[in-house]
């Protein structure tokens, strides 16, 4: 026993809960049930709706009581950045009614501990001062529950090393990652994301919202060549085009001569992601969002409202059902709609044993899809 990892332990123990281990490749990847519910605000009904979906899901007490939870939301661009003139949270970013309400639901489910991360565009400030700078108010989500921390983890944070997570099966083009020390020291991760498209990964879901928990400190164009270190408002260059390589101090790409295109690189990254530091709760969230693209530098996009939630315990299945959602097939790849110039994350994901994409396979709870649908291409 002493030369197992908490890691080792976690990776044992939860698979077992969660069904988490990856099969062989070639082998039937595993499914989870997801649940779905129209939800018209941001008001009042967030909670017993999410409340309603976590039931439907076999009860969130089984999934967090007496654990540490990790919650990864997603607050990408800038503070300052906006869809004319829209707050980010009923556009692009996760909205704080759906992150509250998860908080204090789990709250009462009896976690133990609630981490609310996040890497917020090249900076390593607390994440607190990025909501505060966007007129969010923190004190809200440490309100919702007992023992609710804040990390930023674009670099170590309040840890003294990074964890390196590596990719069952060796990986896509990294064979692993490091990551910042929450997301080894938790039992549950949680990814609470905006359904949207993606102009580089076609859409941007529960797994894709898990790119931004690699630390730009490493993996950013700033990134320190032989050490972390950072140059603030820098891009993770490494994996979006190649267009150099993380700190010496971490695992290198397998391959040097892998090709320079997000289209290619982006989904693989985020399928070896997901199989390396495995989502156990995916809330995927729309009763506001965007289409055509992921913020509001993207050409095109508008605000719009689907009025819908989407929860699993398993990312694809639950991206899965987004996607259908979204009026688009998750069967899809390279050259169909939304991924006309890209790979499917979805199934370099199944690929690589995390879950399946395939609807005919996965049990719906709740609302059905063809009551909710949404075409995002309208």
């Amino acid at each position: 026993m002493h030369d197992i990892t908490r890691r080792d332990w976690l990776a044992g123990t939860l698979a077992a809960a969660f069904g988490a281990a990856a099969p062989a490749r070639g082998a039937q990847a595993p499914t989870a049930p997801v649940a779905v519910a129209r939800c018209s605000s941001y008001g009042a009904e967030v909670t017993p709706t999410l409340n309603k979906m976590f039931d439907q899901l076999g009860g969130l007490a089984r999934i967090v009581k007496n654990k540490t939870v990790t919650i990864k939301i997603n607050l990408t661009g800038t503070p300052t950045q906006r869809l004319g003139a829209l707050p980010q949270e009923i556009t692009y970013w996760t909205h704080p009614a759906v992150i509250g309400s998860t908080i204090h639901l789990m709250g009462l489910a009896g976690a133990k501990r609630i981490r609310l991360v996040e890497s917020p565009w090249a900076t390593i400030e607390p994440i607190q001062e990025f909501m505060l700078a966007a007129n969010w108010e923190p004190r809200h989500f440490m309100n919702a529950a007992a023992n609710v921390e804040f990390e930023n983890t674009n670099y170590l944070g309040s840890g003294k090393k990074y964890s390196r997570f590596m990719v069952p099966g060796g990986g896509h083009i990294f064979p692993g990652f490091d990551l910042n020390h929450v997301y080894e020291e938790t039992d549950v991760m949680v990814s609470i994301a905006k359904m949207k498209e993606h102009a580089t990964a076609g859409v941007t879901l529960s797994m894709k919202n898990c790119f931004g928990c690699t630390p730009c400190t490493i993996y950013g164009e700033g990134a320190g060549i032989d050490e972390p270190g950072l140059v603030p408002r820098s891009g993770r260059g490494p994996f979006h085009a190649g267009n150099r390589a993380p700190s010496k101090s971490a695992l290198q790409e397998k391959d040097p001569k892998s090709p320079r295109e997000g289209g290619y690189r982006v989904p693989r990254v985020v399928a070896d992601l997901v199989a390396a530091r495995p989502i156990h709760l995916a809330i995927v969230e729309a009763i506001e969002t965007i289409d055509h693209g992921e913020g509001s530098w993207i050409a095109g996009a508008k605000h719009i409202k689907p009025g819908v939630i989407v929860a699993g315990t398993n990312p694809v299945t639950t991206d899965a059902v987004c996607m259908a959602i979204m009026g688009f097939d998750p069967m899809a790849d390279r050259g169909t709609a939304p991924f006309e110039k890209c790979d499917s994350t979805l199934r370099l994901a199944e690929e690589n044993g995390v879950g399946t994409r395939d609807l005919k396979r996965i049990e719906v709870a709740g609302a059905r899809i063809e009551d909710v649908k949404y075409r995002f291409r309208a």
